[in-house]
């Protein structure tokens, strides 16, 4: 049996790949900032759904978590999923001009700091498996080729704390997987999927964004490591 835990997985993307991996056998942590919210989606979920309560920006939180899941047996897949996005004064987008280093630490305290105290406490629990797996759920626009590019979309999207923390993501997987080579450790772009994360703006669902998280919760000792892909393959940094 394979033991999973996602991050913010009481809905959009972590919900969605909670639900293809309970399909596949694994029992699946829905960690979830709310205690209740992540009740709710676990009986959602139901049979080999466990809910977990996990604010990545909080140690304690984050200690309580690995601490049960060490009690109930053990983890062999961790989903960094969790995410924010920095919002500007009209509730869009935060452009180049209303970022503070306030914002920018904010963004950073979940999509950067969050994934390293969560990676941190669940390292002993993830050397322990005997096919560990990590996915950091990024996203394109952490590409400095795709963002640099004038032809390419990523380079009209406006923002610079949500990219940035995905860039550090990137070096964080990399970096990672040179430290733990026994381990799976993956940055995967979902697409431009709906969630409450992008006010429900995307062009896909996210039974489509979901499948490259997935697909690479699922690999087996001999997958790759240290790179970074969607759908199609591997992308540029």
């Amino acid at each position: 049996m394979t033991t999973t835990l996602i991050t913010g997985a009481n809905k959009g993307l972590g919900y969605e790949t909670a639900r293809r991996l309970i399909a596949a056998g694994h029992t699946v942590y829905v960690g979830s900032r709310d205690e209740a919210r992540g009740r709710d989606a676990a009986e959602r979920l139901g049979d080999g759904a466990r809910a977990v309560q996990l604010d990545v920006t909080d140690d304690a939180s984050v200690a309580a978590a690995a601490r049960t899941i060490e009690a109930d047996g053990g983890l062999d897949v961790l989903v960094n999923n969790a995410g924010v996005e920095a919002r500007g004064p009209d509730n869009g987008v935060a452009a180049a001009a209303d970022v503070t280093a306030d914002l920018m630490r904010e963004v950073f305290e979940t999509n950067v700091f969050g994934t390293v105290r969560v990676t941190h406490a669940f390292l002993p629990l993830l050397r322990r498996s005997a096919s560990p797996v990590v996915v950091n759920v990024s996203s394109g626009l952490a590409s400095l080729t795709y963002v640099a590019d004038p032809a390419h979309p990523a380079s009209a999207y406006p923002g610079v704390a949500y990219p940035a923390s995905k860039t550090a993501l990137n070096m964080l997987t990399v970096q990672y997987a040179k430290a733990f080579p026994a381990m799976r450790i993956n940055a995967v772009e979902p697409g431009f999927t709906k969630t409450d994360l992008n006010g429900n703006t995307g062009t896909q669902t996210v039974e489509e964004g979901a499948e490259i998280i997935v697909r690479m919760a699922g690999l087996g000792p001999d997958g790759p490591s240290g790179g970074y892909f969607d759908v199609t393959g591997p992308l540029p940094w």
